[in-house]
């Protein structure tokens, strides 16, 4: 028989495992009595397990949902599926789900045995991701750099890391690291430079090879209300993506199934609605509302029209001389 603890832990991975477990079979699968199966149900509750029970020759046990998440138990292959469901949920465009990932990745990556790592490292390798028009594939992020410093902005630890400035130089950085902030599809890490005795904000698809120190730190007052609004104060100088709104005569339905969260669809009438998109590139927005099958008209911005202006005397082109090859 196993020690209580672990067979406490083996108690609430069978219960995590399935909806229903009669009691003679619980017992079964533990190596233990009924009775002793009994304790160790109570040592659950005590520790805030919602376990309830039914009496009767067919009794058994269940968990049930209860006012407070307690820590679960999972196995390998659970565990390898959420690291790698949270490396995709970290590019989510819902407020605070992309934030809220990286800290639980951050938690599962540190306690993670190596070989489960290398799983991981090769579902990611191995998995080839959409990317949607030209500004997106220079902007995504190695999962590494992200819980490496996500750990450093928990733990209050001084960091080091190579850094590709805007103007592509690169070189070194030490900082205090406070917080990430997931921006327009963009990573942002708010930290105090050393170096430069100020703080500054690092686009992390520019940030290579962090490192821990080993140094900790007492926290700075951040100069702003919080670390988003500092980012946000901080990029109002920059060049800033391109806002697209078009009107589509198509249900909003229809276009929101096919632009998925690339854009925000606002309803105008039962056949009409109003396309927002943001982008790097005209390009994409030009493509999406080219392929929804159906008219519409480009509200901003005027780059747009003169873009759409040029493809369409392009496709017209290769459209004439299509039908003249064919005569031939």
């Amino acid at each position: 028989m196993a020690n209580t603890s672990t067979r406490t832990l083996r108690l609430l991975s069978l219960l995590q495992t399935h909806r229903y477990w009669p009691g003679e079979e619980l017992a079964d699968r533990l190596g233990v009595s009924v009775r002793t199966l009994r304790r160790d149900i109570d040592r659950l509750r005590e520790l805030g397990y919602p376990v309830e029970a039914q009496r009767g020759v067919d009794g058994g046990y269940q968990l049930a949902a209860g006012a407070a998440l307690p820590p679960l138990v999972i196995d390998d292959e659970e565990a390898v599926a959420l690291a790698v469901g949270l490396q995709a949920a970290a590019d989510s465009p819902v407020e605070g789900v992309a934030e809220a990932s990286v800290r639980v990745l951050a938690k599962i990556v540190q306690v993670m045995p190596a070989r489960l790592r290398r799983r991981v490292e090769a579902l990611r390798t191995m998995t080839v991701p959409v990317d949607w028009g030209a500004g997106s594939a220079g902007t995504r992020i190695d999962p590494d750099v992200l819980t490496v410093v996500a750990l450093a902005c928990r733990d209050g630890e001084r960091l080091a890391f190579r850094y590709t400035a805007r103007g592509g130089r690169p070189g070194e950085r030490h900082v205090e690291p406070h917080r990430l902030v997931s921006l327009d599809r963009r990573w942002y890490l708010v930290a105090h430079d050393l170096d430069r005795g100020d703080w500054r904000t690092f686009r992390l698809d520019r940030l290579a090879a962090p490192r821990h120190t080993g140094a900790r730190f007492a926290p700075r007052a951040l100069p702003a209300a919080d670390a988003a609004a500092y980012v946000r104060a901080r990029l109002s100088g920059m060049p800033r993506p391109h806002r697209v709104e078009a009107l589509v005569e198509a249900p909003a339905e229809r276009v929101r199934a096919h632009v998925g969260r690339w854009g925000t669809v606002e309803e105008d009438t039962a056949e009409r609605c109003r396309l927002h998109m943001t982008a790097d590139s005209l390009d994409w927005p030009a493509m999406a509302l080219g392929s929804l099958g159906a008219e519409f008209h480009v509200v901003h911005p005027p780059e747009l029209r003169a873009l759409l202006a040029d493809w369409s005397a392009r496709f017209g082109r290769a459209g004439a001389g299509l039908e003249e090859g064919a005569g031939e």
